[in-house]
């Protein structure tokens, strides 16, 4: 084994018997690379990447090209999930460097001085293919442009860190007044991207974009925007993109149908999902998302929960060494597992009297609507959706004794984070106490196991809390904490939001020009300390930061939150004029700042409680936050322990610093039931 046998990381664990001398990130490699003026190789990538995968097995198993990455570069690997303040810098440096956009594995060569990338790539194939050159090949001139050309080495990252220090936007100045024309900007570029046959934006390959998703889901009387989200849901819920069988999203589609994915399935979209699925059925009453969300958190709950309750961070696209074969079928085999009845439904749905759709098999999505297979078969569409359940558990049992995809078993935070609020929302929406109760779970896990020496972590595995925690994973868990406090009260939770919200300002903000730096004060990545604002594969950090510390300062009165909430979008602000439909999440901090959130604060006791709690949040109101807070319930705020309690169940409605009196009927004028 090499040196990355000593790693927590499964990632990195997997390279663990690797040739290649692989050195985890750290002094270490540093040092050895700087003693030895060699430059160091980083590759980054992460369990569950296909193609990283592929230059494993044909370059970094093999003993020759082994043998001359060892000679010519000190070489490092990095799980970029468990790092990505490095792969952002990185990322960002190859975009530079190329002209082009990035991905993974990512392939950089940096001067051992300064640790500046002065030749980069992604995958390179083993032999020239693709229009690309050979990796031996390319080893070799990379390691003699470094020794021949320092003088041209030194200019270029002389360049490149220049490019870095220009890159931070400028604050909004003083006199100028945020406004709304961000997000009309932003509505009129999403309609013009969207696919209405289809659904989601853009062409091949389809990324969910759950952003986006919640942003136009948000926007109020807009019913065009409603029925763009609900198309783009529906289309993914019924396609290849989702496991018709076992639930939970794959990353994205190769085509523009949502019907062949990559295969992995990853912890972060499908929190996000499992919370849009949930909103957008209640929105409109779809019952294909409402069993979309459902199914899962059961994936979730039955696949990725670890012990103690947080979940694990991705499962593979490969198995026995081939892309999506856990999950594809023959035709023959299908109908040899069905009866008659059951196999022409399900045959029919999922497109197995058509031609194969993956590598001569069946990869299922879902291509004909179970009304019109009722209407052809003459049954009635409950029939025909219970053959259409007893033939998918029938495969669902045969497809658990194959070999799994490999579970990258660490726990991330901010994935967690992510999880966490899809559970508490799609619990609270959808009536389901299971899945609040495994919210909390996950909750208590993190604040026991992630939070050690008095600060938080980025990620778990095998008793060890390692990394200092970055901006993600304290905006994404302080947006679950406040979900799940509408989910179910409870003080402890509110407690960790606020120290979170502390941590936050103390630690990340940039008191200059607003927003929040992704790492922590004195956590410097090389080249820059990164800060964005636009969403990628997740929601912007920033966006969800300044979001829910607006939401906690409404709440808990405390104007420092609120002041960094404002910093935060006038921080963006020049961002946001320049590409407002990059920015879903900060939008939805713009609108909730230039009309702040209601806020219902029910105090009561018992049954009472509860159905209040029920009642009012119930409902699909992403403007409205419904917090059910125990009579006799300790440590609150001065602001919510003003709000008393009385002989029977109360409410305060609030919107912005302004409060009503107390209500005292469920059906009091002011108090409606239906969103705001």
């Amino acid at each position: 084994m090499n040196r990355l046998g000593q790693e927590t990381s499964p990632y990195l664990r997997q390279h663990a018997d690797n040739p290649v001398d692989w050195h985890p990130w750290g002094a270490e490699a540093i040092d050895a690379a700087r003693r030895l003026d060699r430059p160091i190789l980083l590759s980054i990538g992460y369990s569950a990447c296909h193609w990283c995968h592929v230059m494993a097995h044909e370059s970094f198993e093999d003993e020759a090209t082994a043998a001359l990455m060892n000679r010519l570069f000190v070489n490092v690997k990095v799980d970029r999930e468990e790092r990505p303040d490095l792969d952002k810098v990185y990322q960002l440096a190859h975009q530079v460097l190329t002209q082009r956009g990035g991905g993974w594995p990512l392939t950089m060569f940096l001067a051992p001085g300064d640790l500046t990338p002065f030749f980069g790539g992604t995958y390179f194939p083993k032999e020239p293919r693709y229009g690309m050159p050979a990796f031996t090949g390319l080893l070799e001139r990379v390691a003699a442009f470094y020794r021949e050309e320092r003088e041209s080495v030194a200019s270029q990252n002389a360049g490149l860190q220049a490019v870095f220090a220009e890159l931070q936007p400028p604050a909004a100045p003083d006199g100028i007044a945020v406004s709304r024309e961000p997000l009309e900007r932003a509505r009129r570029q999403l309609a013009a991207s969207f696919d209405s046959r289809f659904g989601g934006f853009g062409q091949a390959p389809k990324f969910p974009h759950a952003a986006s998703i919640e942003f136009l889901l948000r926007l109020r009387g807009d019913a065009e925007a409603l029925g763009m989200a609900q198309v783009t849901l529906r289309r993914m819920a019924e396609g290849g993109i989702f496991d018709q069988l076992g639930g939970g999203f794959c990353r994205y589609s190769v085509d523009p149908f949502w019907m062949i994915p990559h295969f992995e399935k990853m912890l972060y979209d499908n929190g996000a999902l499992l919370a849009l699925c949930a909103q957008a059925a209640v929105a409109t009453g779809d019952e294909v998302l409402r069993e979309a969300a459902l199914s899962t958190a059961r994936w979730a709950l039955g696949e990725m929960r670890a012990p103690g309750g947080a979940f694990y961070a991705a499962l593979d696209a490969d198995s026995e060494g081939h892309e999506g074969r856990f999950y594809v079928w023959q035709r023959d085999e299908v109908e040899r597992l069905l009866d008659p009845d059951e196999f022409r439904v399900f045959a029919r749905r999922f497109g197995l009297d058509r031609d194969p759709n993956f590598e001569g098999a069946w990869h299922l999505h879902a291509f004909v609507s179970l009304e019109e297979i009722a209407r052809e078969a003459a049954l009635s569409p409950d029939g025909a959706r219970r053959l259409l359940d007893s033939a998918r558990a029938k495969l669902l049992a045969v497809r658990g004794g194959r070999v799994r995809p490999g579970l990258d078993d660490k726990i991330l935070t901010a994935w967690n984070g992510l999880m966490i609020r899809g559970l508490a929302i799609a619990g609270r929406l959808l009536d389901e106490p299971a899945l609040v109760d495994a919210a909390q779970a996950a909750i208590d896990f993190l604040r026991r196991e992630a939070w050690r020496d008095g600060r938080l972590h980025a990620a778990w595995k095998d008793g060890a809390a390692r990394f200092p925690a970055y901006l993600d994973d304290h905006a994404f868990l302080l947006d679950a904490l406040l979900e799940s406090l509408q989910a179910r009260f409870r003080s402890e939770d509110l407690d960790c939001a606020c120290r979170l919200a502390d941590e936050l300002i103390e630690r990340f903000a940039d008191r200059e020009l607003g927003g929040f730096w992704f790492t922590a004060a004195g956590e410097d990545p090389p080249l820059a300390r990164p800060k964005g604002f636009a969403d990628e594969s997740m929601a912007s950090g920033n966006g969800v930061a300044a979001q829910a510390l607006a939401r906690l300062g409404w709440l808990t009165g405390e104007t420092r939150y609120l002041e960094a909430a404002q910093a935060a979008v006038r921080g963006g602000w020049a961002s946001l004029e320049r590409a407002p439909g990059a920015h879903a999440a900060m939008l939805n901090a713009l609108d909730e700042q230039l009309d702040p959130v209601e806020i219902v604060v029910v105090r009561g006791r018992g049954e009472e409680l509860e159905s209040w709690r029920a009642a009012l949040g119930r409902a699909w109101s992403p403007r409205r936050l419904v917090i059910a807070i125990p009579d006799d319930a300790t440590r609150l705020p001065e602001a919510l322990a003003a709000k008393r309690a009385r002989e029977r169940t109360i409410a305060y409605v609030c919107r912005g610093p302004v409060c009503s009196e107390p209500i005292d009927r469920l059906d009091a004028p002011g108090l409606s039931a239906s969103p705001p």
